[in-house]
Order: structure tokens, then sequence, then C-alpha cells
């Protein structure tokens, strides 16, 4: 049967799949014999491969290996992923790099992360709340206040946990959420545990959130809005000047989680502020992470000084969990040093970002509403075909991530590519060719269940 779009119907290709999985489960059952006292529950809820998603992750795997497709994620790279890497003893042009500005490895920030380590070794051991403060922790927190002109900085081990801590602390029972409809994963958790309303507005539908702020404001306490300053699947930016006329007359908080907007945003990457020539100070809370521009890794939130004070004693990411390690803290101060001395470092990724994007365009590949700054999605519509695109890129020395249902919607499965300024304008126009040409021939999900159902016992 067919699921009336041409394919085959669910209970079709849940079938075909397991037949694909069976091929490969000749293992011996390792269920233990029945005792006299058998277990009051059932066995299967202490099976970890009972767990929601597992059995799918592993039929996946199987029908990729009956297509003979690489797995393209979890790859070794065995040398730093810049705009070339090397996986397998084999070199790619790398186009899965948040190293926006090709300051991972750079002299001055290795320098910097080594010195650290002289001096402080490489782990504060506990949280900073005990285990007290380094010097550099405050240098770095200070630089990032600076960047947005906001009264103070703290800065943690881990970027989503920063979304995740700050958020569910904000807001609480009695309090309102809103939230771009493609906001990342820590935002959205962070929501869930906060125990706040949460309502969600259609991508960049800026009129969908005034309706929503319209129609339910009133019904709650505090009201935070949450976008992001570029978004990570899109490539594309939100409207900050009108997102901050919206939060002023319906009374909200404004965050804006600037983790890919850092480095790429603005002449001199200082963030969406800056590209929309906004003063940074009629945002209400800056989110950021040290991981892509600032070649760290780590999350933060800059802001008034009281929301710093809150975070810094009663938000649990932060109290509770180890201090950001030296040299990282070290190797992010330095990485924010570079890019401010370096303008012409987000002038050559601007030129990229565009140059890729226009030669999307030529070659007729959808790449959606990306901006062409740094993040250019390149849109199949089906997880199968992006996979299989992937995999053929990867055999012509091309790496770049497809991304899957269902992590976007399946008619929005894709490629994503990520630019930085340290690619060469021969390596965009070469990427941008291999992708339209293997574009050809790419099949669909439904013909590929046709043909393992042909093949198997």
């Amino acid at each position: 049967m067919t699921d009336g779009k041409g394919g085959l119907s669910a209970a079709d290709k849940e079938a075909l799949l397991a037949r694909a999985a069976r091929r490969k489960s000749t293992a011996p059952s390792t269920a233990p014999p029945r005792e006299r006292d058998a277990p009051v529950v059932d066995p299967a809820l202490t099976d970890f491969t009972t767990l929601p998603g597992y059995r799918e992750m592993q039929m996946q795997r199987s029908f990729a290996e009956v297509l003979g497709l690489e797995n393209p994620f979890f790859r070794v790279h065995e040398e730093r992923a810049g705009a070339q890497t090397r996986i397998g003893n084999r070199s790619y042009s790398n186009f899965a790099s948040y190293d926006y500005l090709g300051l991972n490895g750079h002299p001055e920030v290795a320098a910097a992360a080594k010195a650290a380590i002289d001096r402080y070794g490489t782990s504060t051991s506990a949280s900073r709340v005990v285990a007290g403060e380094r010097p550099i922790h405050r240098d770095l927190e200070l630089g990032l206040a600076g960047l947005y002109e906001a009264e103070d900085c703290v800065v943690m081990v881990s970027g989503h946990a920063t979304n995740v801590g700050v958020v569910g602390a904000l807001v609480g029972s009695r309090d309102l959420i809103v939230y771009d409809e493609l906001i990342h994963n820590s935002v959205a958790i962070g929501a869930q545990l906060s125990g706040a309303a949460r309502r969600s507005f259609a991508h960049n539908d800026l009129d969908a959130l005034e309706a929503t702020l319209s129609g339910v404001r009133r019904q709650f306490g505090r009201a935070l809005i949450v976008v992001e300053g570029l978004y990570s699947m899109d490539g594309d930016v939100p409207d900050l000047a009108r997102l901050i006329e919206i939060k002023q007359r319906h009374g909200a908080w404004l965050m804006v989680d600037d983790a890919h907007g850092l480095g790429v945003l603005g002449a001199g990457g200082r963030g969406l502020a800056q590209h929309a020539g906004i003063d940074p100070r009629l945002v209400d809370i800056w989110m950021g992470t040290l991981s892509k521009t600032l070649a760290g890794a780590g999350g933060y939130i800059a802001g008034p000084a009281p929301l710093i004070d809150f975070i810094r004693t009663s938000v649990g990411a932060f109290v509770f969990s180890v201090g950001l390690s030296p040299p990282v803290a070290a190797a992010a101060h330095a990485a924010l040093g570079v890019m401010a001395r370096e303008p012409e470092r987000v002038t050559r990724l601007h030129a990229n970002g565009a140059a890729f994007l226009a030669a999307a365009k030529r070659r007729g590949l959808d790449v959606g509403t990306s901006a062409g700054l740094a993040i250019t999605p390149v849109i199949l519509g089906e997880s199968l075909k992006a996979a299989l695109l992937s995999d053929r890129l990867s055999r012509r020395g091309y790496n770049v991530m497809p991304i899957l249902h269902p992590a976007v919607p399946e008619r929005l499965a894709r490629l994503r590519f990520f630019v930085t300024s340290e690619h060469s304008p021969e390596q965009i126009e070469a990427a941008v060719a291999a992708t339209a040409e293997e574009m050809d021939g790419l099949i669909s999900t439904a013909d590929a269940m046709k043909d393992i159902s042909r093949r198997l016992p």
C-alpha cells in the first residue's frame, strides 16, 4: 500500500526496515532462564534496547547498510578541522565546522591556552562558588560584557546547559515563554523544565508573535521571548528592531541566543545588534557560546548586573557545575581579542558566504531563506536523498553533514554547509558544482524501499 503521496505506507516501511534489521540479528538470545522467583515487572523495562527511539535508530542503520551508505556522523578527524580536514588518512574540503573566523589553532589563541595551563592547570576542580575565581574567568566575562555594552556577564562550561539552566530559572508556573518554532533544543528543554506556559510561533513570523502576546499576555506574570540571532538550520536572522518594539509594548523580556551570530553578524562580528544597527542594551538577555567563533567550549549570558548576580547565586547550571577550564577561558579571551583587531576576517567570511549563496542559486539549488552569511542549507525534501547526497560528496572529498528527520521535518531534510573565512573561492565554487552534479539520479525513499523489498528474503 502507499501513503497517499506515492510512497510506501508507514506499516510497509516498518516491515521492510524490520526485515533489513533481521539480516544482521544472528547473535543468540541473552535472555536469562526463567527462575522460580520471576520478577514482578516486565523484564523489558530493564532492557536499554526498549528505550524510545532505539529500535528506530537500529533499523535506520540497517537500512543504510543495505543501501551501502557510510555513517556520516562521529567521523574521526585526524587534525584540526578547519576549512580542510583529514578523515581516514584522506584530505577533505570541510563544510561542517563552526570555526567561522579560523581562530581555532591561531598561534595567539593556542599560546594563551598553553600559558593558562602553566599558571592554573587544566581545571578549576570544583564550582567557582567554592573553588574560587581565576583572573582569566573575569577577564573573559568583562570582555564579553563589553561586546554587548552590558553591565556584566557570566560564563559556564556548556552552551546547552546555559540555556537550560537560565531559561528554566527565569520563569515559572505563573509565567509565559514564547519562542520561535526553530529555537535550539536547549531553550525548548529549559522552557519545559521551567513549568511556565509555553507558546511557539512560526519561524520569523513576528505577526504571529504579536498575535500570541495580544491574546494571552495578561493571563501571566512575567513573559520571556526567545529568538536566535542567526538560525543554525536556515542561516537567516530575525527582525531585531520589531522584536524590541513588541517586547516593550507587551512588557516582556527579550532573550537572543547569539551562538551562531557572534563573529558572523555585523561588520565587526559583534552579533545581531551590530548587524541590525541597534543599541545592544535594548535586549534584556544576550546568550552565546564559546565553541564556535571563540575556539573554546562553554556558554555565556550578558546583561544587567542584577540578572548576572542572580545567575551566579541561584542558577544550578552555574552554582553546582565546575568552573570553566582555565585554558579554555584563556583561548576564548584571546580569540575575542583577535576578532576585534582583525575585522578583515569577518569581511572575508561575509564575502565567502555571499559567494556560496550566489553559486548555489545559479545552480538552482534550494537554499531556503538563508542570508548567505555563514550557514546555507541545500534542501532536498527527503531524508534519504540528503543522506545519499552527503555520501556522494564524501566520496568526492567534501565533508558536509545531512540534517534528517526528526531534527527537521521530512519535507525539509537538507545538507547544511558552514562557510568560514578560511575557505577559498575555488573550494566554494567546486563544492557547489559537485553538489549540483551529484543531485542527479538521487532515489526516493519509496523507490529504495521497493528495491530492498525485492532483494530481501
